[in-house]
């Protein structure tokens, strides 16, 4: 698989470096949260309850309760919610593997070939799936309690979960789903929105820098972000307008005309959308 392109800037994980992994639960995806993003970490999901759907390199996958979802430190990806979503999710550095990758080279197969040998949501039929569930479970309970010689046993089942991943759900044969074409330049106008997302762009600026027309454009950029220019637009502008809410003294004017908005009752408006209150509602809070 291709890297990701160096004019992108991806997400810092940052971990601590005696325990070199996070595992959380959350409910629902924050509007903050789904903007296209792609980090070094490595990453488990599992759908604990409800449904959704990940695109991932431009393709949809969709996924129910109980299913797992594997992402890989290449991968562009943002998560959507459907329905009630609650998911586990387990990041770690690559890193925190490497001894038991000395040994066992193919360990850290299982998200090398994602897409390609083994499916971004694994197989919900498999027999084995319920000890790959367990493991999850497992890790999960022991970083929640923290007992002693917790980070052992998490580190264990981590080891295991990986290894199962590898011998049970890799298909011999090769012919997964591929990235769209035009990936690279998708990553590219991405890049550049958030590098200056207040800026006035309108839906022809962003084609021309793709060298795209208009229509095309917005076909592609759908596919790959899952919602329109525009609209991710307006969505990446809120992201950072609710940073400035809870971080700064600013005025709501200024957080507004910072973010790109040009008009404050519809920054106001759009505020409470889709984050369910208003700016000086989340201040206050």
């Amino acid at each position: 698989m291709n890297s990701p392109s160096t004019t992108i800037t991806k997400d810092e994980i940052r971990f601590d470096p005696s325990f070199p992994m996070t595992i959380t639960q959350t409910r629902g995806v924050s509007p903050t949260f789904q903007r296209l993003h792609w980090h070094k970490a490595l990453e488990i999901n599992y759908i604990r309850e409800g449904s959704g759907y990940y695109l991932i390199n431009g393709n949809r996958y969709d996924f129910q309760q109980g299913d797992i979802v594997l992402i890989h430190s290449n991968d562009l990806h943002r998560a959507f919610e459907s329905e009630g979503l609650v998911m586990t999710i387990v990041m770690f550095d690559p890193a925190y593997l490497a001894l038991e990758h000395r040994y066992d080279r193919e360990l850290l197969l299982p998200f090398r070939e994602l897409g390609a040998s083994l499916e971004y949501v694994l197989d919900r039929d498999h027999p084995q799936l319920p000890r790959l569930q367990e493991a999850i479970a497992v890790m999960y309970d022991e970083n929640a309690r923290k007992e002693a010689h917790y980070e052992t046993i998490v580190r264990a089942q981590l080891i295991q979960f990986v290894a199962l991943a590898g011998r049970y759900f890799m298909r011999r044969e090769s012919g997964g789903s591929q990235p769209l074409r035009g990936m690279e330049t998708m990553r590219e106008v991405l890049h550049a929105i958030e590098a200056d997302y207040a800026r006035p762009w309108t839906l022809r600026s962003l084609s021309e820098l793709a060298h795209l027309s208009p229509s095309r454009f917005s076909t592609l950029f759908t596919q790959v972000v899952g919602t329109s220019p525009m609209d991710y637009l307006i969505q990446l502008r809120l992201a950072h307008a609710a940073s400035l809410v809870r971080e700064s003294d600013m005025k709501m004017i200024e957080v507004a005309e910072a973010c790109g908005f040009r008009n404050l009752s519809n920054f106001n408006r759009l505020f409470k959308h889709y984050f369910g209150l208003s700016p000086s509602s989340l201040r206050r809070g």
